[in-house]
Order: C-alpha cells, then structure tokens, then sequence
C-alpha cells in the first residue's frame, strides 16, 4: 500500500525550533514526529511511502537516508517553490499514481491510532474518489456530511461561515473534525492535476469544490489522536510520548 506524508509545512507556530529545523524533525518524546509517522504506516503495511519537502529540506533527506525502515521512501522535492497541501500531492503524482491503486495522505504533525488499513479498505469497498477520516472532537471547523456519509460541506463554527456557498445545511447532516488523514483513488488525482496544473492549493479547498460532484466519503471513528502542530498540544505529546 502507497502513503504520503505531507511533511513540507513551514512550521511557523512552532518557532523558534523552525527557524533552523523543518517541522518533520521535531522530536515528540525524544523522537521525530516524521519518525513515529513512518513507524505507524509501516507496522499497518504501507510499503511505499512518499514523504514532500521544502523547509529546510536536505535535513529531512539526511535524516530519512540515516535510518532503515525496510520500506520504500521516495522524496517529493519541493524545495523550488512550496505548493500547499493539495499542489504537493500532485506533484507527488508520479510516485502515488503509477498504477490504479489508491493511497492515502497523512498530515506529519498527527499521530494516532487510527485503523489505517481499515480507512483504506473501507475506501476501496466504496469505490469512492476520496474518503476522509473524521472524528467527533471539539474543533472550530467541522466537516459535514449528509446521511449517505458523502462530504456536503464545511462550517466554521466560530464565524458560522459554511463552503462551498451553495451548501444550505440540513438537519439530517451530521458534522465532525478532519483529522488529517485520507484516501484518494488516481482518478480524483488526476482531476486534481487537469484542474490546477502545477498551482498551489489547499486540498480541503478542492475538495469542497468537487464534493457535489464526486463521491468523497466520511470515516467516522473512535480513535486517539493529537495534532501536534502547535506548542501547546506539543507540550501535551510531550507529556504522553515519554
């Protein structure tokens, strides 16, 4: 099974570590998030992983080429010019979509314990364009979902905007957190390509732009999880990876 780990942020809420470091290596409990992330894909059978890069890049390709994972690693460069996380998965393209096989996409700066290998099957035995996993936690932005468990729209709770703008809420909607994590088949890929080229984008951004279009499924399940992008849930990983 392919995986991407989205590794080429600048990291700016976690200065001043990032100013001379990429995110990626920032050490949870002593240890490099991008380290526990790979460790995780390759206990649940993810073989070929592609890892981006931009911040600080070649510390990343030094610290990967130190250590054997006993899996396939490619390096998504994108030292010249940072394409967001939707640009950076398209550029990734040729790594992750040289055969009909989905993968799936995995922000750095989460960890958990997510069946990851079930989110994959359950992607497959939809047949779905996409399929994201979702979790009921408290965030100010929420995804929704109608009772087909497709992506309708999104809503900040704080402004109570909602996207897209044709998106009118329904009662039987359900909304729930992004964790960060989700499954692409090639097809949607390569949409994402036609549709953009080269360009930066954010992927939620495509997706809400496609999901009255295209079948992109919501995982909701139990599990644990912690985004460690910021000091202060930093500081609580620290606290539990010891």
């Amino acid at each position: 099974m392919k995986a991407m780990i989205l590794a080429a942020g600048l990291g700016t809420r976690l200065r001043p570590w990032t100013l001379q470091h990429p995110k990626a290596l920032v050490p949870v409990g002593g240890i490099p998030m991008l380290h526990r992330v790979i460790t995780s894909l390759t206990a649940q059978g993810f073989d070929d992983i592609t890892v981006n890069i931009h911040h600080f890049g070649q510390q990343i390709i030094d610290f990967l080429n130190s250590k054997e994972y006993g899996t396939r690693i490619n390096i998504s460069d994108e030292r010249g010019h940072l394409l967001d996380t939707g640009g950076g998965i398209v550029h990734a393209s040729k790594f992750l979509c040289a055969d009909a096989e989905p993968f799936l996409v995995h922000n750095v700066d989460i960890l958990s314990d997510a069946d990851l290998c079930g989110l994959m099957k359950a992607h497959i035995e939809n047949k779905a364009d996409a399929t994201l996993l979702l979790s009921d936690r408290n965030s100010s932005r929420k995804l929704a979902m109608n009772e087909n468990n497709r992506l309708v729209g999104w809503h900040n709770c704080t402004t109570e905007e909602h996207r897209p703008a044709s998106y009118i809420p329904h009662s039987s909607d359900k909304e729930f957190a992004f964790s960060g994590i989700h499954c692409i088949s090639p097809a949607l890929a390569d949409r994402m390509s036609h549709k953009y080229g080269g360009r930066p984008f954010p992927i939620m951004d495509f997706y809400l732009e496609e999901c009255a279009d295209s079948d992109i499924r919501c995982e909701v399940c139990s599990f644990s999880m912690i985004d460690i992008g910021k000091p202060e849930t930093l500081t609580r990983a620290n606290s539990i990876f010891i």
